[in-house]
């Protein structure tokens, strides 16, 4: 039903990187989830008030709140593309993040009072009344919701949004939930036990898992983390095919918001070269970035000596060195200043976060084996950097 719809009301609906089909994607499922949503809250409530059942109540409860949550995500959608303004210069993505966060407090909200309810109904039961229509409407609502946890899921991996993953998974605990309402409705008509609040309880926590994990996938953007790997990965092909260019280090990717990326990096190109044709070439990969993967970039040239046959020993020398001590330290920027009795290293090294070692213990580590290592005339100068990218 959804790709009927995009074919229909979605002009170009293959061209997900487009921020206008994106967003229009994004607007009409949260318009079918509004809809579906409804139409199960009345199916339920109907059925939870014929048979007097409060896990089947909550479970409709539950699908109007869903309804809601596809409002705000709606207008999540609808707020998030709007254009860059004087206040907002990097533009409005992120509101889409703090839609699906609002979506999953929510969830949380409804998890809560249905636990609540349920264990007023184990505390004081209430005899639960078996109707053909209310077990009909049920199946229903299962394969509509397992329906929209698809739909959710595969135009959320789609477009890359976080929000409508947050949705597809509430859809998902939604059709498990109303699985084990079924069930009890069933097991009370077959054995006569009274499991009903039961659950009521065992609902309420599959509900109350979906809202952690949809505030975790909505949270994590906003707090910032790192990119995906396949995106660096792409980054560092198109950076690294020219072949001006032998490294590429300190590689940071700011996110606000699904289709709007911006990247940093520190580009390694030869000392000896010509700055003006070097300049002309960074000028040129910031545009294939912009063009290619649709993010703004900013490159800084770092020179480095690459024919010089004692300062290529001495780095070959400290990189083993450095794998000695732990392969998870790498090293950029390597340059040496001799003097009449001695050599400076001067380098930078990325260390993972948490590592083991204060970076106050590692440098005087590394100088200690350099020293051990290299010659005791040679000293280091190091600059210990974070990794803002997963080491692969």
């Amino acid at each position: 039903m959804v790709s009927v719809l995009a074919g229909l009301f979605i002009k170009n609906k293959e061209d997900v990187k487009n921020p206008q089909v994106r967003q229009k994607y994004g607007m009409l499922c949260s318009v079918v989830g509004i809809l579906l949503n409804v139409l199960l809250f009345t199916g339920k409530f109907l059925a939870g008030t014929i048979s007097k059942s409060i896990s089947i109540t909550a479970d409709a409860f539950n699908n109007l709140s869903d309804a809601g949550s596809s409002v705000i995500t709606l207008i999540g959608f609808r707020m998030s593309g709007a254009e860059p303004d004087v206040d907002h210069p990097f533009g409005h993505g992120r509101i889409e993040y703090v839609s699906g966060l609002i979506v999953s407090g929510a969830i949380l909200i409804m998890a809560f009072e249905l636990i609540k309810s349920s264990v007023e109904k184990i505390i004081h039961p209430e005899p639960v009344e078996f109707s053909m229509v209310a077990v009909g409407i049920l199946i229903v609502s299962i394969c509509v919701k397992l329906y929209m946890a698809y739909y959710n899921h595969s135009i959320g991996k789609k477009i890359e949004s976080t929000a409508m993953g947050a949705t597809a998974t509430d859809s998902l605990s939604d059709s498990c939930a109303t699985t084990v309402v079924l069930i009890a409705t069933i097991v009370g008509k077959l054995t006569g036990l009274q499991i009903d609040g039961y659950c009521g309880v065992l609902v309420g926590i599959f509900i109350f898992y979906a809202g952690i994990s949809a505030a975790r996938d909505t949270l994590n953007p906003l707090l910032g983390q790192p990119p995906e790997e396949a995106f660096v990965e792409q980054i560092e092909e198109l950076v690294l095919k020219h072949s001006e260019v032998s490294g590429i280090h300190d590689l940071v990717v700011h996110d606000y918001g699904p289709g709007r990326m911006m990247i940093s990096l520190h580009a390694e190109v030869p000392a000896d070269g010509d700055i003006l044709k070097l300049h002309d070439v960074i000028d040129n990969i910031e545009h294939e970035l912009r063009n290619q993967l649709k993010c703004e970039a900013v490159i800084h040239m770092d020179p480095v000596v690459t024919g010089d046959e004692q300062v290529n020993k001495l780095k070959v020398q400290m990189q083993d060195l450095l794998k000695e001590i732990d392969e998870k330290i790498s090293m950029h920027d390597f340059r040496v200043v001799m003097g009449p009795s001695h050599a400076n290293l001067v380098f930078d090294i990325v260390v993972p976060f948490g590592y083991k070692m204060k970076d106050e213990e590692l440098t005087e580590l590394i100088q200690t084996k350099t020293k051990e290592k290299i010659g005791k005339n040679h000293f280091t100068v190091i600059e210990v950097d974070k990794a803002y990218c997963k080491e692969k």
